[in-house]
Formats: C-alpha cells, structure tokens, sequence
C-alpha cells in the first residue's frame, strides 16, 4: 500500500454512466436523427463527458455502467427494485451507440456482471486511493456519498454540485462515514427498499446526531417516542438487512475487467478517435458538432457557424451554465504595474502593443457619462501580472510631472484605429465613447470580459471585482478603495500616481487575466460561443454608433406637455378634495390611507408590514372598480411620474453639443437578453394613455428626413409556434390568418368568421397569458371571471393546441433537471429556484421557464435583426440612422430618398434573420415623429 494521496496526486476520474443514462434521456427534448432514430441521451451524454474532459485534467478515467442480469442484492431480497418502471424502449436503443461513442472519446468502458456501476465505482474508488491516486466520482447518485472522504470528492455535471467531507455534512446533516446509517434510516423508494416509516431525512439526520450512529439509535430505540419511536421499533429486524443493501461494496474482484488490477494505471483517458467520431455525428446528425470537429481538422471553416434554429443539436450542449474548473494557482503570479512618465517609455510601450496578440485596454475618466467623460489616464497589459498605466490628467497638489494627452493620443491613434490590433476590455462600448470624445475612433475590439460573462452566467454579477473573485479567486482594488465614498469620495484625477496605477493596472491585468480562464468555458459550448461572438459582441458595437447618434428631441413641445400635465393634475386634486370633503396631499400613503379608510370607510383590502392599510398601485386599482377616488389618485400618480421623468426631465437631458438625447443601453442585465436603456429609459415610456403616448411625439426627424418604426408582429407567439411545433398555430402564422381570431375559432368551436370581439379578446388574453406561464387563477383575474371557467377555457385551449401543452410540460421537466432553459440559438436562462426555491417562487421559476426561450429567442432575433439592416445600410452607403431599439421595434431617421428603400429592404431583412417554421413579420410606420411612425 502506498501512502495517502498528497494535493497534487494524479486524478483518477469514475463516471457513473449508469446514473447519467436516464439524466441525459429526460434532460433533453425528443431529439431525432434524420431517420427517426432517438438521440436525446446520446446527446445529452456526449455533452456530459467532453464537458468533463475539458474541466477536469485527468489522466486515468473509467466511465462504469450497470451489466445486464441480476445482481447479489437481487439474491439478497428478491423485492429488490420491485417497482422500477421498465427502461424505455427510445432510451433501451440509445445504450449500444452511447457505449460506442463513449469509446470513441477516449473513455474506457466498465461492466460487471453480477455487481452495480456502484459497486465498481467504490471498488474502483478504494483501491485508486489505496494506489496513490485523488479520486473524483462524477455522479447523480446520493448512495455513493458514502465513499467521500478526504481524497474521494463528488461532482454532479448535470447540476455543478461538489461533495467533499464539508459538503456532504452540509447537505445531508451526517458526515460520509455515517451515510450508509442515514440511508438505512430512510429508506430508498426508487431501489424499493424500505426504511422507517414516516422517519425522513430530518428525523434520520437527528438520530444519528443524538445517538452517534445506527447502532447508537437501535440500542436508544425503547426510549424514543411518539409515532416515530413506535415505528422504529417496528423496523428493528429489517435494518440489519436494510444496511446490507445499501452499503456499496469496495471489495469487488476486477481482475477479469481490467488489466493489470489491482493497479488503475491501465485505465487511460486517451485522445478522441476523431476520425470515427466524424462518422458517429454523421450517422446521428450532430451536426453542429459535426462542423466543430471538421473545422479543428482544417475541413472546414473555423469561423462559427449561425445554427439551424429549428434544430436543437446545434445548441449549447446540455451542460451546467457553470462548469466547475479548479482557480489557476496564482501564487506564483508577480505583479509589476509601471507608471509611463516618458516618450521613451511610451514608445517601449507601444512597441510591446504592436507586437502583442491581444492587448487589455482600461480608461480612468473624470465622469460617468459616456458622451462626456474625458480620460484621465490609460492602462494596457499584454499577460497576466504585467502592466503600464499612463496617467495624462492627475491634479493633485505635487502631482508629478505627466506626459501631455494630445502627444500621448496621437502617439496611440494609430494602434487604437488599427483593426488588426486585438484589444479587450471590460464593457468596451463605455471606452469606445471615450476616446471618440478624444476624436479616436476604436477599432480591434476582440473581446469583453463583460459580455463573456453575461452570455456565460447572466444570472450571476458581472463586474470586474466579481469577476476575478469567481474565476481567479483574487479580490481587486475597488473604485472606492481608491477614490473614497460619498460626500468624501475624491475624482480619480486626484487620487495619487502609485495608487492610480496599482488600480488601473489591475484592471487592465485582471481583465486579460479573467479572458484567459473564462472564455475558453465558454468557447466549449458552441450555442454560448455563437451568442457571444455573432450576437453581443457586433451588438455592442453598433449600440455605440446608436448612442452616439442620438435622437432628436423637440424640447418646447415637451414643455408644453409639462405645463398640460401640471393642469390636469391640478383639476385632479381638485376633484379628488371634493370626492374626500377636504384636501390632503395625493402623494403621501399614510394621508391617501387616512381619508379612504378612515374618513370613506372603504374596505381594506391588504395590510403593510407594519399592520397599516396597504395603499399601492394593486389595492387602488382593485378599489378603483367601485370607488371614484381610487381612480383619481391613480390617474395622478401616473400624469405625476409621466411629467417627472419624462416631459420636464427630457429637455434638461439633451446635450448641447449634439442637440440630441443621448441613451445608453444597457447590454448585460437582462438575462433574457432583452436590452434595456437609461439617461433616458427608453423601453419604459407609457404607451396605453394618450398623455404617455404623446410623449412619443417629441422624437422628432430632423428637417428632410421622416421616422421610421419596424416593429416584429406577434413575435412571441410566432416562436411558441415555432418551438411547439403546433399544428394550428403553425398553419393559422402560415397562411396569414388573425391568430387570435383562429384560436378563438377553436377554443369557443365556432367558424373564424363567426368569432365574436369578446370571444377574439378572450382568445388573445389566453395565447399571450399561456406564453407567460398563466394559470387559471391569473387567467380569471385577466378577464374577469371565475377561475373555473378560467380553467375551462385552458383545458378547451389545450385539448385543441396540444404542441404547446406538451412544450410547456416538457420544458418544465427539462427545467427542473437541468436548472436552466435555452434559447433556439443557444442562449442560456439559469433558474435557480426552479429546484431550491420555496412553493411561490419554484412555480415562478416554472413560468419563467415558459417563457423565456421565447422571450430570449425574440432578443436574439431583434439584436440579429439589427446587425442585419445595419450591415445593408452601411454596404449600401445609406445615409439613414439607426436611432432606436425598443423591445420588438427599431426606430431609423431616414432622409426623404431613402424611404421608399427601408420601407421595403428593412421588413425584408428583420423577416430573413432566421429560418422559422412560421414566417417572421415586421410592421413598418413613417412619419415626422415617433408617435405617428407607429
């Protein structure tokens, strides 16, 4: 026997294929080959194990799978997975090409006769520790935590869960030398065998804290009472039996199986027979995969390829959003940042920039707003640990002498507009703006850690201090760590030269450093590689030619507007004084509280925490169906928050330079991958009032030119269509018919044209509350009536519509495994409570699941949409401008001659982004402002 394994031992990995088999088959949807043959466990396993390949860095593997036959356990209790359904006949012929692949990745291939996967995984496991060897078991199974200790770790790929000693005491309430005791305990309803009645995981965890282990408990059973007691005293002569069972065996012969046992040294992960594997994903079209692996062997393009959407093999691979990768070990990691004083050093510099393959690049500003911040400085580094901060507009008394910014940018234009040069940053855009504010137009721009880490964990922070927590487990300089906080908090110009360059530097290191880990994660998934290289990264840019461009604001008509809203709202006040019997102030809750349930006596619908009577916007507009003063407070909230943060705010926000108002959008907050804006917010202006949709009336075109809107037509409920696969939703998009008025036709069973309005409004209500997860009780509210009817209406809806109930119950299966859903080009949705959460926000998360692939597909077809137009107007030479992108719309300032050609080629374009089931439609409006354009 050898000694016990040390940190850095060689990593003997056991895959418990067994486990994975039905995982993979129930993760993914009913993947076919061109034939019909199933292939969604294949998939699902080949994702699996070269998702484990990438991350993990073994050497010796061994993927294990349960032989055919009865096994010791079947002798020793012939009840023994009694109850187990049948293995499914699509799953059944998906085991020999499963085998095969895994083979053909390089995995050796284990089966014993008479012994389960989990019984050679513990044998396999012992004997690697006994031998010298870390162990790591990849697994679904809670059995086999029994074998953790402190060289034997569990990982679930599926859903990213490590179990070491600290983990498995933290999720089970025992440590792994007392799980088999646990287990005994509860019992295992899949295998079939019993435990104590009624004791669960709680009760067995207790008992086992109190008592030490089960022999502990059984001698303490006389004194345990209430029913459990009883019931445990019941169990006494089954237990023994019952650890039997699920103990894993570490003791299995493997001589027969594996050369040269008892070592582990023959089973070697080898290199993929990439040549065989070419055949493999021909004879099941993978294609996308099929395109990866001819391009790593020069057959075909390396460039990505845009997927098939109607095909979800050219998605990501079904794998956690997070896969789990060891921090790089930076405890040799020097760091060295270098403040440039001199044209010398500078030109040392700039002569490393040329020569380097990507180059990290930060600005340190004296403002936040883009279309304003002047550069106090700049930072470069070209690998990890290294960097050169060149401070232009420090001011601090004794500051030392710094290099003059005209010199240093002109020394630096050239290599910032070179495309060849490679450049990274951290949310490029915002630097991008910058240095056009410098008269520098930046090109080259590879890659941002920002989008890297939104297209791979949306979910997740994707500042740079998190960032570098997350994937280098390093803790970085924060601005306020530099600059101070508050009313105390100092420009950065101020913030002495050592300091500012330790700063920046990091920065600019950190951010070179995070690529470097991250984005090959992220590059292994090819649906995440293509949203992020073909969608947000050329998003980006052209949001910074929107930003810059701006819109055209007619700032007297909005004052206008202002002093008619001031108006309004002061007849308001008056009526409501009169309705109350006397005044009080319409924005204060307490006051609002006061008159309407103390003076009016109207009913209290909802209590605040602290026990008062709730006042907000759902107690007013329920109040509001019976009661006139409600309504008038509503109305006056909403003309008060229209006037405040539009009509007297938008003229104070146009830019004096520009003339126009300037937006910025935000890329990476939504995790749909919705765009969002601020300064001003322009997805938010109300457009179901007349007062709201005035509002759009002050986006005007400049003299010669008209607006344009294009707007997607019901795009959602085209890929419901698309995704579902529904025959009647399908054929009413492709033959142009009123899609409401088609699914009230079959809902209410009456011809089309003789389809009521109120039936068509109920129909519609119904199409787009099922796309966001609606159920009866939300249905009725919708329309007002009760929830038996409301359920009605859904069960007829899908009785008739029977591809959209089963995508919905699919993809909440789907979901609730894997934790996450998908778009059609791969985008992914992390859902976090859809397995942790409480009752309210699992089934949030279900509805959320819903609808987010259609949601997140309809970001990315507006974002492609964009890229689209924006490629034919620059190819074309047009002069017309991109001004506006909202929700499912463009908006486009489009000289007079150019009109007839965006009215025709821009439809055309939004509806050609990619091959739907059902045609894509976009809608367009002209006019001399935004209101009357749509």
């Amino acid at each position: 026997m050898t000694d016990s394994p040390t940190p850095d031992a060689p990593l003997l990995l056991l895959v418990d294929g067994s486990s994975y088999l039905y995982r993979a088959y129930h993760a993914l949807p009913d993947l076919r080959s061109a034939d019909g043959f199933p292939t969604g466990a294949i998939h699902g396993f080949i994702a699996m194990l070269k998702k484990l390949r990438d991350d993990v860095g073994a050497g010796h593997a061994v993927c294990v799978f349960d032989a055919p036959g009865p096994t010791f356990r079947d002798h020793w209790y012939d009840q023994y997975k009694a109850h187990r359904s049948p293995m499914p006949d699509d799953l059944r012929q998906q085991i020999a090409p499963i085998h095969e692949v895994v083979k053909l990745l390089g995995w050796p291939v284990l089966e014993v006769p008479g012994i389960e996967a989990d019984d050679a995984i513990g044998t396999l496991a012992c004997q690697g520790v006994t031998s010298g060897h870390r162990v790591l078991i990849s697994t679904g199974d809670k059995d086999l935590a029994q074998l953790v200790n402190e060289h034997v770790t569990l990982i679930n790929t599926m859903s990213n869960e490590r179990l070491d000693v600290e983990g498995v005491k933290a999720k089970f309430g025992v440590p792994p030398e007392r799980i088999v005791d646990y287990l005994t305990l509860i019992g295992d309803a899949v295998d079939n065998i019993p435990g104590v009645e009624k004791v669960g995981p709680k009760t067995a965890a207790k008992w086992i804290a109190e008592h030490g282990s089960l022999d502990g408990v059984i001698a303490a059973a006389a004194s345990i009472k209430g029913v459990a007691g009883e019931n445990l005293r019941k169990a006494l002569d089954w237990l023994p039996q019952g650890r039997r069972l699920v103990t894993v065996k570490c003791d299995c012969e493997l001589a027969e199986h594996i050369p040269g046992w008892p070592a582990v040294e023959s089973l070697q992960l080898r290199e993929p027979d990439r040549e065989a594997m070419l055949d493999f994903y021909q004879r099941y079209g993978f294609k996308a995969w099929k395109r990866e692996l001819e391009g790593a062997l020069g057959r075909a393009p390396a460039e990505p390829q845009r997927p098939t959407v109607a095909r979800f093999d050219n998605a990501a691979p079904a794998a956690s959003a997070a896969p789990a990768v060891p921090l790089p070990d930076l405890s040799g990691l020097k760091r060295h940042y270098e403040t440039v004083l001199t044209m010398e050093r500078l030109e040392h510099w700039i002569g490393v920039l040329r020569g380097a393959e990507l180059v990290a690049l930060d600005t340190e500003t004296d403002s936040l707003d883009p279309m304003a911040a002047r550069i106090v400085g700049l930072s470069f580094a070209v690998t990890p640990g290294e960097a050169a901060y060149v401070p232009l507009a420090h001011n601090y008394p004794g500051a030392p002498d710094q290099l003059e910014a005209d010199a240093v940018l002109g020394a630096l234009k050239p290599w910032l507009e070179d495309a060849a040069a490679a450049k990274i940053g951290q949310n490029t855009k915002y630097d991008s703006h910058v240095l056009a504010n410098h008269g520098i137009t930046l090109r080259g721009w590879r890659h941002d850690t920002l989008l890297e880490s939104y297209v791979f964990e949306a979910h997740l922070g994707h500042g740079l201090e998190k960032l570098a927590e997350r994937h280098l487990g390093r803790k970085g300089l924060s601005y306020e760590d530099v600059c101070g906080k508050g009313a105390s908090q100092i420009p950065f110009s101020q913030v002495d030269l050592e300091r500012a360059t330790e700063y920046s530097g990091e920065d600019s290191e950190m951010t070179l450093h995070i690529h470097q880990v991250l984005y090959p994660r992220l590059a292994a998934l090819p649906g995440m590689k293509y949203v992020y290289e073909q969608i947000e990264l050329p998003v980006s840019a052209l949001l910074a030619r929107i930003e810059r461009h701006g819109v055209l604001i007619d700032g007297a008509l909005l004052q206008r507007q202002s002093k008619e809203l001031a108006e309004r709202m002061l007849g308001l006040e008056r009526e409501a004084y009169e309705i109350a019997g006397g005044p009080f102030n319409l924005g204060s809750p307490k006051q609002i509280g006061e008159v309407l349930f103390n003076r009016l006596g109207l009913p209290v619908r909802k209590k605040t925490a602290s026990g008062a009577p709730s006042t907000d916007e759902d107690v007013l507009q329920e109040l509001a169906a019976d009661y006139p003063l409600p309504a008038k407070i509503l109305e006056h909230r909403s003309l008060s928050k229209l006037k405040g943060t539009y009509t007297d705010k938008l003229p104070q926000m146009v830019n004096v330079r520009t003339g126009r108002v300037h937006t910025t959008y935000a890329q990476a907050v939504a995790v749909t991958g919705r765009l969002s804006s601020n300064e001003p917010n322009l997805q938010n202006i109300p457009i179901r009032t007349p007062e709201g949709r005035r509002v759009r009336e002050a986006f005007v075109a400049p003299p010669g030119h008209v607006i344009v809107s294009a707007d997607y037509s019901q795009i959602e409920l085209r890929i419901m269509a698309h995704i579902s696969g529904d025959p009647g939703l399908t054929r009413a998009f492709s033959e142009g018919m009123d899609v409401h008025r088609a699914t009230a036709s079959e809902v209410f069973n009456v011809a089309p044209e003789n389809v009521t309005s109120e039936q068509r409004r109920y129909a519609k209500t119904i199409n787009f509350g099922l796309i966001y997860g609606m159920g009866a009780f939300g249905l009725a509210q919708a329309l007002g009536i009760e929830q038996k009817a409301a359920r009605a209406y859904i069960e007829r809806y899908f009785a008739r519509f029977e591809g959209v109930k089963r995508y919905m119950d699919d993809t909440r299966r789907s979901a609730a495994e894997l934790g996450y859903v998908e778009t059609l080009f791969g985008r992914r949705i992390e859902l976090p409570d859809i397995r942790g959460g409480n009752g309210p926000r699992r089934s949030g998360a279900e509805r959320q699941a819903i609808n987010a692939p259609m949601q997140g597909t309809a970001a990315d077809l507006i974002k492609l949409a964009m890229l689209a137009v924006q490629r034919a107007l620059d190819e074309g030479a047009k002069r017309t401008a991109m001004v506006m992108q909202v929700h499912d719309e463009l908006v486009f300032e489009v000289p007079e001659d150019e009109l007839d050609w965006v009215r025709t080629q821009v439809p055309a374009l939004m509806a050609g982004v990619a091959p739907l089931k059902v045609p894509l439609l976009a809608e367009v409006g002209v006019g001399a402002n935004w209101d009357e354009a749509h």
